[in-house]
């Protein structure tokens, strides 16, 4: 298995299109092909659009025999909480103090982040996660300063271009799930209004296709608005340059990823390397769609609760932990020889591995700060070569986390909306100068002597009653 994956400048001369992926997905497909001498289907994402049909029950709606589960997915195997998920008693004092957190959210985060961290780490209660990603990504102070941009945006005809593309791309996003089921539903009509205003906000960017499912996760706990602007604080806060026509963000943070395998997993750094299993074959897909689809949906939620909280760190130590789970032991790296069989472990870690709680608590252990994170990035993008084809990357745009969201809108609400005033000059004439004060002499002089001095003469008149009183003078010792 010595075939390389083609380099990144290939993948990225798509400029403009939304299936900027699909050089690599086709080169690893034909590859799998070739290796096993099939004539295998292409996935969905190669598809002919009419022959990519999502399930049966797109056409035909589910049968009444099949019942959604706790998260609306038709035949779901989470009907019930698995083992490991808290009590109900726990949930519910969760639940109370989220409600009693965002109830006073900016005292909250100028003085209790820690407490909101720890309590993103264990999981948002599934009632209030509509009230808490919009503030922990800060799209409520978004909408709140834009009011009525949404709806002149889903009003707004879109770009024939992007709307035949995200158009055939809608009934791929969870076609299980009850909202997504029928193509004139709520579901993929929201998904679609939401997608075609992104597209409107950002021109320059597009489509990309790895929105969809950002996308439909949000719709799935929001309002259209609501979602359109977590999508909009997502792809220009979050990961500002990997859902553009260039995606450089994308290419930095694989070569950062390579670095901290070597550094945290040195051996199966070596083996992906002997193999030839390059970042680009399986990392875009975790990342830019933000593993919605490489996980099971309730460790999904869970993962995006803390990437809200901490920002982009989350999705490396996600990465990291899934690598370590399919090639973390020598029998694993034996029984995957080439660069199928690896490939294919990456995307088939066992389930039993993949429990919630136990899951997340490798994930939150996993040896990597934002300081080394941070480290490593600026020794990767001094590292990268310079490129004519695009932008460079710009991860200073990178805000990591729902803190740092919070202080720059705090900031930019307290510079104030208005537009800044020129700055004028006037030039004061020079005053006159004073002559200095001088300090009296006191030296050598009484107070009794001052104050007679400043009194002048004393008046004469009657004298003073004094009760019992006599001179300091006539006091006898």
């Amino acid at each position: 298995m010595g075939a390389q994956a083609p380099g990144w400048s290939e993948a990225a001369s798509h400029t403009g299109s939304p299936h900027i992926l699909q050089p690599v997905v086709a080169w690893v497909w034909g590859t799998m092909a070739q290796a096993l001498g099939e004539d295998l289907v292409q996935p969905f994402e190669l598809q002919d659009d009419s022959s990519s049909l999502g399930s049966d029950s797109e056409l035909s709606g589910p049968g009444p025999y099949r019942q959604a589960d706790r998260y609306g997915f038709i035949g779901g195997s989470s009907a019930e909480p698995g083992p490991g998920h808290p009590p109900a008693d726990l949930i519910r004092q969760r639940e109370m103090k989220w409600v009693e957190m965002t109830s006073h959210w900016e005292k909250t985060m100028s003085r209790r982040y820690k407490k909101v961290k720890m309590q993103c780490r264990k999981g948002i209660p599934s009632a209030l996660r509509a009230r808490c990603w919009p503030l922990l990504c800060g799209a409520h102070v978004c909408q709140k300063n834009s009011p009525g941009t949404y709806q002149e945006l889903a009003e707004a005809p879109g770009d024939p271009q992007w709307m035949e593309t995200i158009s055939r791309d809608l009934h791929r996003q969870f076609p299980l799930h009850e909202m997504f089921v029928s193509p004139q539903g709520h579901g993929q009509q929201g998904l679609l209004q939401v997608l075609k205003a992104y597209t409107l906000h950002r021109p320059e960017q597009g489509y990309c296709q790895a929105q969809g499912p950002v996308a439909a996760v949000l719709l799935m706990h929001l309002p259209p608005e609501e979602a359109f602007w977590c999508l909009v604080q997502i792809c220009e806060v979050y990961l500002p340059g990997y859902y553009g026509p260039h995606m450089e963000a994308v290419q930095l943070d694989a070569e950062v990823f390579m670095a901290l395998l070597r550094r945290l997993l040195p051996r199966v750094h070596k083996h992906l390397q002997q193999v030839g299993v390059g970042p680009l074959l399986y990392l875009p897909e975790w990342f830019l769609c933000l593993f919605a689809r490489s996980l099971p949906f309730p460790i999904v939620l869970r993962v995006w609760d803390a990437f809200l909280s901490e920002g982009v760190k989350v999705l490396f130590r996600v990465g990291l932990t899934l690598v370590r789970l399919a090639l973390g032991t020598t029998e694993q790296r034996l029984a995957c020889p080439g660069l199928l069989e690896t490939l294919g472990a990456l995307r088939a870690i066992p389930p039993t591995q993949l429990q919630e709680e136990v899951f997340m608590s490798q994930v939150h252990s996993m040896a990597l700060s934002e300081q080394d994170l941070q480290r490593e990035i600026r020794v990767q993008l001094a590292r990268l070569p310079e490129s004519t084809s695009g932008p460079p990357p710009r991860p200073q745009a990178r805000l990591p986390g729902a803190q740092a969201i919070f202080e720059a809108q705090q900031l930019a609400g307290a510079q104030g909306g208005a537009k800044p005033e020129v700055p004028r000059i006037v030039v004061q004439p020079p005053e006159e100068p004073r002559p200095p004060r001088r300090k009296p002499q006191t030296r050598g002089k009484t107070f009794h002597g001052l104050l007679t001095r400043s009194r002048g003469p004393p008046i004469e008149g009657p004298p003073r009653s004094h009760r019992g009183s006599t001179s300091f003078l006539d006091t006898r010792f």
